[in-house]
Protein backbone atom coordinates (compact mmCIF):
# COMPACT_ATOMS: atom_id res chain seq x y z
CA UNK A 1 0.00 0.00 0.00
CA UNK A 2 1.56 3.51 -0.64
CA UNK A 3 1.04 6.04 1.74
CA UNK A 4 2.07 9.75 2.23
CA UNK A 5 1.84 11.87 5.02
CA UNK A 6 1.94 15.98 5.23
CA UNK A 7 1.24 18.41 7.78
CA UNK A 8 -2.69 19.46 7.10
CA UNK A 9 -1.93 22.56 5.89
CA UNK A 10 -3.21 25.15 2.88
CA UNK A 11 0.25 25.10 1.55
CA UNK A 12 0.22 21.11 1.49
CA UNK A 13 -2.75 20.62 -0.28
CA UNK A 14 -1.51 20.61 -4.14
CA UNK A 15 1.01 17.90 -2.89
CA UNK A 16 -1.47 15.69 -1.33
CA UNK A 17 -3.45 16.17 -4.55
CA UNK A 18 -1.05 15.31 -6.69
CA UNK A 19 -0.23 11.94 -4.57
CA UNK A 20 -3.94 11.20 -5.06
CA UNK A 21 -3.57 12.13 -8.90
CA UNK A 22 -0.33 9.72 -9.01
CA UNK A 23 -1.76 6.75 -7.51
CA UNK A 24 -5.33 7.06 -9.83
CA UNK A 25 -3.02 7.30 -12.94
CA UNK A 26 -0.64 4.51 -11.78
CA UNK A 27 -3.44 2.57 -11.24
CA UNK A 28 -5.10 3.07 -14.78
CA UNK A 29 -8.08 4.99 -13.87
CA UNK A 30 -9.71 6.86 -17.10
CA UNK A 31 -9.22 10.76 -17.06
CA UNK A 32 -12.70 11.64 -16.31
CA UNK A 33 -13.23 9.13 -13.58
CA UNK A 34 -9.46 10.50 -11.77
CA UNK A 35 -10.77 14.22 -12.25
CA UNK A 36 -14.35 13.16 -9.87
CA UNK A 37 -11.85 11.10 -7.64
CA UNK A 38 -9.97 14.02 -7.11
CA UNK A 39 -12.52 16.63 -6.25
CA UNK A 40 -13.89 14.36 -3.61
CA UNK A 41 -10.71 13.93 -2.32
CA UNK A 42 -9.93 17.48 -2.29
CA UNK A 43 -13.67 17.88 -0.81
CA UNK A 44 -11.98 15.68 2.46
CA UNK A 45 -8.60 16.88 2.66
CA UNK A 46 -10.15 20.59 3.27
CA UNK A 47 -12.11 19.35 5.58
CA UNK A 48 -9.56 18.12 7.66
CA UNK A 49 -7.01 21.26 7.44
CA UNK A 50 -10.01 23.49 8.20
CA UNK A 51 -11.89 21.48 11.13
CA UNK A 52 -9.89 18.55 12.22
CA UNK A 53 -7.22 20.00 14.45
CA UNK A 54 -7.56 23.32 16.98
CA UNK A 55 -6.18 26.87 15.11
CA UNK A 56 -2.64 27.24 15.58
CA UNK A 57 -1.98 23.13 16.44
CA UNK A 58 -2.32 21.74 13.28
CA UNK A 59 -1.91 18.11 13.10
CA UNK A 60 -1.20 15.80 10.09
CA UNK A 61 -2.83 13.76 7.52
CA UNK A 62 -2.03 10.68 5.76
CA UNK A 63 -3.45 9.45 2.73
CA UNK A 64 -2.66 5.48 1.34
CA UNK A 65 -4.24 3.67 -1.60
CA UNK A 66 -4.22 0.35 -3.26
CA UNK A 67 -5.77 -1.75 -5.77
CA UNK A 68 -8.27 -4.01 -4.64
CA UNK A 69 -9.42 -5.79 -7.84
CA UNK A 70 -8.82 -5.07 -11.41
CA UNK A 71 -11.64 -2.27 -11.57
CA UNK A 72 -11.97 -1.20 -7.95
CA UNK A 73 -9.33 0.80 -5.63
CA UNK A 74 -9.33 1.85 -1.89
CA UNK A 75 -8.18 5.49 -0.77
CA UNK A 76 -7.87 6.10 2.57
CA UNK A 77 -7.75 9.44 4.35
CA UNK A 78 -6.20 9.70 7.97
CA UNK A 79 -5.95 12.17 10.97
CA UNK A 80 -5.43 12.66 14.42
CA UNK A 81 -8.00 15.36 14.63
CA UNK A 82 -11.05 15.96 16.60
CA UNK A 83 -13.16 12.61 16.52
CA UNK A 84 -16.06 13.40 13.09
CA UNK A 85 -18.19 10.83 11.12
CA UNK A 86 -18.68 12.24 8.11
CA UNK A 87 -21.11 9.49 6.83
CA UNK A 88 -23.57 10.47 9.76
CA UNK A 89 -24.57 13.45 8.29
CA UNK A 90 -27.69 13.65 6.82
CA UNK A 91 -28.44 14.29 3.10
CA UNK A 92 -29.38 17.78 2.30
CA UNK A 93 -32.81 18.48 1.12
CA UNK A 94 -31.90 20.04 -2.62
CA UNK A 95 -35.21 20.43 -3.21
CA UNK A 96 -35.49 23.27 -1.15
CA UNK A 97 -34.84 26.48 -2.22
CA UNK A 98 -31.53 28.12 -1.59
CA UNK A 99 -33.10 30.48 0.64
CA UNK A 100 -34.67 27.67 3.01
CA UNK A 101 -31.46 25.40 2.78
CA UNK A 102 -28.72 25.10 5.57
CA UNK A 103 -25.60 26.76 4.85
CA UNK A 104 -22.97 24.11 4.11
CA UNK A 105 -23.39 20.03 3.72
CA UNK A 106 -23.18 20.10 -0.01
CA UNK A 107 -19.12 18.68 0.06
CA UNK A 108 -19.89 15.29 1.59
CA UNK A 109 -23.04 14.85 -0.29
CA UNK A 110 -21.27 15.42 -3.50
CA UNK A 111 -18.54 13.31 -2.44
CA UNK A 112 -21.03 10.61 -1.85
CA UNK A 113 -22.21 10.80 -5.42
CA UNK A 114 -18.39 10.88 -6.90
CA UNK A 115 -17.33 7.47 -4.85
CA UNK A 116 -18.77 4.10 -4.98
CA UNK A 117 -18.98 3.88 -1.19
CA UNK A 118 -17.59 5.72 1.97
CA UNK A 119 -16.48 4.18 4.95
CA UNK A 120 -15.54 5.93 8.22
CA UNK A 121 -13.80 4.41 11.41
CA UNK A 122 -12.10 5.73 14.39
CA UNK A 123 -8.78 3.70 15.57
CA UNK A 124 -6.07 4.51 17.86
CA UNK A 125 -7.50 8.29 18.43
CA UNK A 126 -7.47 8.75 14.90
CA UNK A 127 -10.42 9.43 12.12
CA UNK A 128 -9.73 6.94 8.99
CA UNK A 129 -12.01 8.29 6.36
CA UNK A 130 -11.81 5.07 2.89
CA UNK A 131 -12.96 5.23 -0.05
CA UNK A 132 -13.95 2.68 -1.94
CA UNK A 133 -14.15 3.58 -5.97
CA UNK A 134 -14.38 2.17 -9.67
CA UNK A 135 -12.38 2.84 -12.44
CA UNK A 136 -15.52 2.27 -14.30
CA UNK A 137 -17.84 4.89 -12.72
CA UNK A 138 -20.14 5.59 -9.68
CA UNK A 139 -23.10 3.30 -10.90
CA UNK A 140 -21.70 0.05 -12.35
Amino acid sequence: MNGFRLPATMENLSNLIRFVTDLLTKNGFPEQRALEIEMAAEEVLLNIIRYAYSEGSPGDVELRGHAVSEDEFMLEFEDGGVPFDPTSLPPPDVNLPLSRREVGGLGFFLVRKMVNEVRYRRENNRNILTFLIRKSGQNS
